[in-house]
């Protein structure tokens, strides 16, 4: 059998160095596999700041929900450590890690009232009498609940038991509180709602919250810093302004929000920027990182930052010229869909007076500043 090694290492995957006081949770050198061959979880180092939202995002399998599983306690990792203000817990059962949970779906349990469901942390812990009811009062006040308590998890909106399992979460005054997927049964509106609910909560707490979810605009909303998963690593830690504006490889730049990312080689630098040729030898001037003349790179460029050349633009910016294929009204914005560059296929996003006259099958001139054409070399 092929058994895989569990000490891979990459260059750049150091362990944190900052100290307790300064974060909550260190992941050092974590790895996961079930099957001794395929790991889950590789090479995992990652501090979360204590009082901060930290998202973990990424797709069905890349190893985002197991890592907060191994966090929480109900999987262990293969290799590595996992401190909690500096105490290793990797060993340690869920129940000894003071750690609030809240499950995607709810886990509530439907014989309980409200208050009994939001007390149940406390009954575990032996908090009882005039103390446990004053601290789940403050518990269902804190989530906007108060007079709800007598109610059962069947009647309730979604949104109010996702906010009776917020309250529990948080009942017993926990280090942490993890959070996986806990908007996902909600309809657009409300989820937009909680998302908002759930970050001024954590603000006016303080609380170390860690997230978990596959939806890009919510992880931009709710977080102060966002660790990217991609098959059991970590493609990028940045708040959500550097994740959205400035992706270190194509995985990101293509997974948070609308991208064009398009081939292209290195052409050379000038006056500080990186020119890149297009397939059509058409030359960009682009920023991000330079390797070595014709060297096959990618060019990454938000829609909303392609817009109609009215030869008014200052510094230095791209000249391009395309065929609309398709228009999409989106109310307040128009959708183009654009072959340039030879037959390269991308998208720009307009303000719907600005497209009002553009259609299917006519070109058009676009321009786009250098400094939002990044260039991506993996």
């Amino acid at each position: 059998m092929n058994t895989i090694s569990l000490e891979r290492r990459r260059l750049g995957d150091e362990p944190p160095t900052r100290s307790a006081a300064e974060d909550m949770v260190v992941f050092e050198r974590v790895q996961k596999t079930y099957d001794g061959r395929t790991l889950v979880v590789e090479d995992l180092n990652l501090a979360v700041r204590r009082g901060e939202f930290l998202t973990m995002l990424g797709p069905s399998g890349s190893g985002k929900t197991t890592t907060l599983m191994m966090l929480g306690g109900f999987e262990q990792p293969t290799s590595g450590r996992i401190l909690l203000e500096g105490q290793a817990v990797e060993r340690l059962p869920p129940e000894r890690r003071d750690i609030g949970f809240v499950f995607q779906n709810y886990a509530l349990f439907p014989h309980m009232t409200v208050r009994e469901n939001v007390g149940f942390p406390l009954r575990y812990r032996g908090v009882k009498g005039a103390e446990a009811a004053r601290r789940i009062e403050d518990a269902l006040e804190m989530v906007q609940l108060g007079g709800l308590g007598e109610r059962r998890p069947a009647q309730l909106s979604g949104g109010q038991q996702q906010r009776v399992a917020l309250a529990r979460a948080m009942v017993f005054n926990p280090k942490l509180i993890l959070m996986d997927e806990p908007l996902g049964a909600l309809d657009k509106q409300l989820r937009e709602h909680m998302q908002i609910e759930i970050k001024q909560i954590q603000q006016r707490l303080g609380i170390t919250m860690v997230y978990v979810t596959h939806d890009q605009s919510e992880a931009l909303t709710m977080s102060d810093r966002i660790a990217v998963f991609h098959q059991g690593r970590i493609q990028q830690l940045s708040d959500p302004v550097t994740l959205y504006e400035q992706p270190e490889n194509r995985f990101v730049a293509g997974f948070i929000g609308d991208n064009n990312t398009l081939a292209c080689e290195l052409a050379g630098t000038e006056n500080g920027l990186v020119v890149v040729r297009m397939q059509d030898g058409t030359r960009l001037l682009t920023t991000g990182p330079a390797g070595s003349p014709g060297e096959s790179m990618t060019v990454s460029l938000r829609p909303e930052r392609l817009g109609l050349d009215t030869g008014s633009r200052q510094g230095a910016h791209n000249r391009i010229t395309a065929r609309v294929l398709d228009k999409t009204f989106l109310g307040d914005r128009v959708r183009l869909a654009l072959e340039a560059f030879g037959d390269a296929r991308l998208v720009a996003s307009l303000p719907a007076a600005e497209g009002a006259a553009i259609v299917p099958g006519c070109t058009v001139a676009m321009a786009c500043a250098a400094a939002d054409c990044r260039t991506l070399t993996r």
